[in-house]
């Protein structure tokens, strides 16, 4: 009987409208991400111009701010004048007239003071000339002292003068910040050009505002305190301020300027204090002191209005550069949307005119791989029909292949369908093919087969019969022989199997063979045989083997795995496994030999208990054995909770601040006291129960230190960290990653604060932990390479790994050999220039510490620094904040 002919596999593949859409938005995507950034470039400038034009406000509000404390502190000179005798009788002036003239000081310094407090309350809370004006006010409080009866008094006019004086001082500075930040903003030209304006205007504004209160201060005693010659240089800067402001920019506000500067009250401030400045000039009398101080205020008014004019030109610069930006912005985005809408008409456009014809070639193409010999449509564009045609004289061949295979399978070799020649290869090979005689090479051949798979096989569980199994056997100590490596052999013989096939009869017996067989090869790796002698005794063949150790491993696993419960027609029964293992070892090849070896094995595990596994080497078998009993009770332990951690500091080299901790596991073992990683460790990692240890810790550390920062409040961003020790079967476990994960989601300890070290001899051994180390680095756990040195790692290899930190081995630490030192500073030089944190481990006197120090080690551990710690203990050093060398020692 002629087999069918494979299924063909469905349609693969992207659809052709997706590449042609594709091609199409390619250009338009990247088009798009121009125009993102064109936006993002204009929302950058127009908020620039938002920035800017509020600095510009902020120093207009400023500058009437400290104008107005000038203007303020006039009075208070007034005060200090009119309360000197010797001032009065230098400017004839009478008691009468003094107080008269004291009387309106007074009054003006309450006018004053509320034009002051005018000009703070104008400048609005999200204003940048906010926090200058809380400052100001705040100074001012303190300078204002209210006295009896309404008056102003003033205990220290030299102090109220010069705290006046210092707040001038400082509000300048703020203008000048606040239009320094206009300036650096990404405007325009204009823009910053009438901010350059504000500044020199601004400039000049406060240098006028100076010159009178400090003129008026060489009338009083303060001449002799704040220095006579001050208000000549407030007078030079004045000049230099005015000459300044012929460079502005703006022409309608140069002529303001030039306006202001032919004001009578501007010129005549100039003439009066210019005349002050020659040689021998007279003093001014009352009359005219009084003019200037009226004049001072007209010129405030004046240089206030053209700061205004400055700021306005300046804002509006400002609000057209943002309203510009805004416009692109807009326009970007318009020519955007425009972009979408052409691209998603064309992309329509493609599919309606190209993808259709195609999509129906691509249909019947489908049909016919499926066997389905249709009919194609010869349409759409050339190219399409060029292919439609050649498809369409495809099926008429096939068809015509068709009707003669019909015409064969039915044993009709006359049929007139078979003397049409076909076109082609195809063609000669039906021509010359004759299925009578393909037919029964085929049926003999599938004999053949079958013939030879029963003899090799067991029927029931279609495994290697006993006879395939020696034959494999002997092949395989042949190959051992000439490759020098050991084969494991496992005899598995099953236990309680009796009782299945007397109690439940042997249909439920064959179904519990079959599933075991199933176990068994699950439980294998691929290349592993399994074998069936026959009744309830399995082989299983493995080359190459590792070792006893893997050997007993496996058969554990498979232990378990057989001694499921297997449910038969609704009952539920049980079979167990004793296992006896052999491993050639003297490149013999008689594999009698090894399955007798095998077989007495089993029979010494059925002895000592049944469910277990057995060694056939005697010698190994009882070091085997007590490294069971030791896992049996680190497991039992486990369970029973007789691990703890403690944790050693880790702590910075220079400063002796605690960094974190190193949780390090111990054994409270009942009638062993407690036993130290050393001597548990080792059988642990001999099996998976290693791993179980792993996760313990993991959580128990992460739980820990969760715990002590919720209990100790805000810490410092990234400490302290707690560092736990994963072994290289872990690490190498496909579940390491999710047990790390599980750990911190229990803990809710932020992956940052957990480091992770492995040995190098675990990168070295196995590559395939560097992707495991890698996922965890990628969910943000650190990686330290644990006793580094002591393996195979070159210091070259560090930037290739996956790693944060290199912990140097004590061993390096305690030396005393140059070479050493050497070494370890150039260990911590090379991890430097991967940019990797070192860690000396042992550190146990102060010389250690000092040469550390000098050659710039990040962290150091050990003695010198804290004992391990206890929970408590930890957790004290924790809440002091700082190195405590005492606790735990």
């Amino acid at each position: 009987m002629r087999s069918p002919l494979p299924r063909p596999a469905a349609r693969r593949g992207v659809p052709l409208a997706v590449h042609l859409t594709a091609l199409v938005l390619v250009p338009v995507l990247g088009l798009l991400a121009l125009g993102w950034v064109l936006v993002a470039g204009a929302v950058h400038d127009s908020r620039s111009a938002a920035a800017a034009e509020e600095s510009v406000r902020a120093v207009a509000l400023l500058d009437t701010v400290r104008s107005s404390i000038e203007q303020e502190v006039i009075p208070v000179l007034t005060t200090a004048v009119l309360a000197s005798p010797e001032t009065l009788a230098e400017l004839g002036l009478t008691p009468a007239f003094a107080a008269m003239a004291g009387q309106q000081a007074q009054a003006a310094v309450e006018t004053t003071r509320q034009a002051t407090d005018d000009a703070l309350d104008a400048v609005a809370a999200d204003s940048p000339a906010a926090g200058p004006a809380r400052q100001a006010a705040a100074a001012l409080e303190a300078l204002r002292a209210p006295g009896a009866a309404g008056t102003v008094v003033f205990a220290d006019v030299l102090a109220t003068y010069e705290g006046y004086l210092r707040l001038s001082d400082q509000l300048g500075a703020d203008q000048q910040d606040a239009g320094a930040g206009a300036g650096r903003q990404d405007v325009s030209a204009d823009t910053r050009a009438a901010v350059a304006d504000v500044a020199l205007v601004a400039r000049a504004s406060q240098a006028a505002s100076r010159e009178i209160p400090l003129f008026l201060s060489t009338m009083t005693d303060l001449d002799e305190q704040v220095g006579e010659d001050t208000w000549i240089t407030a007078r030079a800067d004045y000049r230099s301020a005015a000459q300044a402001l012929a460079d502005l920019t703006d022409p309608d506000l140069a002529a303001a300027w030039a306006d202001t500067a032919a004001l009578t009250a501007v010129r005549g401030i100039d003439d009066a204090l210019e005349s002050q400045l020659l040689p021998g000039a007279t003093p001014l009398v009352a009359l005219q002191m009084l003019t200037l101080v009226t004049q001072n205020a007209e010129r405030s008014v004046a240089f206030g209005a053209l700061l205004d004019t400055a700021v306005g030109t300046a804002v509006d610069a400002a609000g057209a550069d943002r309203a510009a930006a805004d416009r692109a912005r807009d326009t970007t985005l318009q020519v955007g949307a425009a972009l979408l809408a052409v691209s998603a008409g064309a992309v329509v456009w493609v599919g309606r005119s190209v993808s259709r014809s195609l999509g129906r070639l691509a249909d019947r193409a489908q049909e016919v791989s499926r066997g389905s010999l249709v009919d194609v449509e010869v349409s759409g564009p050339r190219e399409v029909r060029t292919v439609s045609a050649a498809l369409q004289a495809s099926v008429a061949s096939l068809r015509r292949i068709q009707d003669q295979a019909g015409a064969v399978a039915a044993g009709d070799l006359d049929h007139a369908l078979l003397a049409e020649p076909l076109p082609g290869p195809l063609g000669e090979v039906v021509h010359a093919s004759v299925q009578q005689i393909v037919t029964s090479v085929r049926e003999r051949e599938e004999l053949q087969s079958a013939l030879a798979h029963q003899a090799a096989h067991d029927p029931l569980t279609e495994l290697p019969n006993r006879a395939q199994a020696r034959r494999l056997l002997t092949s395989a100590l042949h190959r051992a022989q000439r490759s020098g490596a050991a084969i494991g052999l496992l005899f598995v013989d099953l236990d309680g199997f009796k009782a299945v096939n007397d109690g439940f009869g042997h249909a439920a017996g064959d179904h519990v063979l079959r599933t075991v067989a199933g176990r068994l090869h699950d439980g294998v790796r691929s290349g592993d045989v399994v074998c069936r002698l026959g009744g309830d005794e399995f082989v299983v063949l493995l080359e190459p083997v590792d070792g006893e150790e893997a050997l007993l491993e496996l058969s554990a696993r498979l232990i378990e795995a057989v001694s499921a419960p297997i449910t038969v027609g609704g009952a539920t029964m049980a079979v167990g496994a004793s296992i006896g293992v052999a491993v050639s070892r003297d490149a013999g090849t008689d594999g009698d030999a090894l399955l007798a070896q095998a077989d007495a094995a089993v029979y010494r595990a059925k002895a000592h208990g049944r469910g277990r596994a057995e060694l056939f080497d005697e010698a190994l078998r009882a070091q085997l054995v007590e490294r069971a009993e030791l896992q049996a009770a680190i497991a039992a332990g486990l369970a029973a909770g007789e691990m703890r951690l403690d944790y050693q500091p880790v702590c910075d080299v220079v400063s002796g601040a605690l960094i974190g901790y190193e949780a390090l596991i111990r054994w409270d073992r009942p009638g062993h006291g407690v036993v130290q990683p050393d001597a548990f460790i080792a059988a642990a990692e001999a099996s998976r129960l290693i791993c179980q240890l792993d996760r313990w810790v993991l959580h128990e550390a992460t739980r820990q230190l969760a715990e002590w920062r919720t209990g100790t409040g805000p810490v410092r961003p990234g400490e302290p960290t707690v560092a736990v020790n994963i072994s290289g079967r872990h690490l190498s476990d496909s579940r390491v990653v999710t047990d790390v994960v599980d750990a911190l989601t229990a803990s809710g300890l932020p992956a940052g604060l957990l480091v992770v070290e492995i040995t190098e001899t675990v990168l070295v051994d196995d590559p395939a932990a560097y992707a495991h180390l890698a996922a965890l680095r990628d969910l943000g756990v650190g990686i330290a390479i644990d006793d580094f040195g002591t393996g195979y790692t070159s210091i070259g290899q560090l930037r290739h790994m996956p790693v944060d930190t290199v912990k140097i081995d004590r061993s390096f630490i305690a030396s005393d050999e140059p070479s050493h030192r050497t070494l370890v500073a150039l260990m911590i030089q090379s991890a430097h220039a991967f940019g990797l944190t070192v860690v000396a481990e042992g550190v146990e006197d102060p010389a250690q510490l000092a040469r550390l120090q000098a050659d710039s080690c990040d962290l150091a551990q050990g003695y010198l620094l804290a004992r391990p710690l206890g929970v408590q203990a930890a957790h004290a050093m924790l809440l002091a904040g700082r190195q405590d060398t005492t606790i735990g020692v």
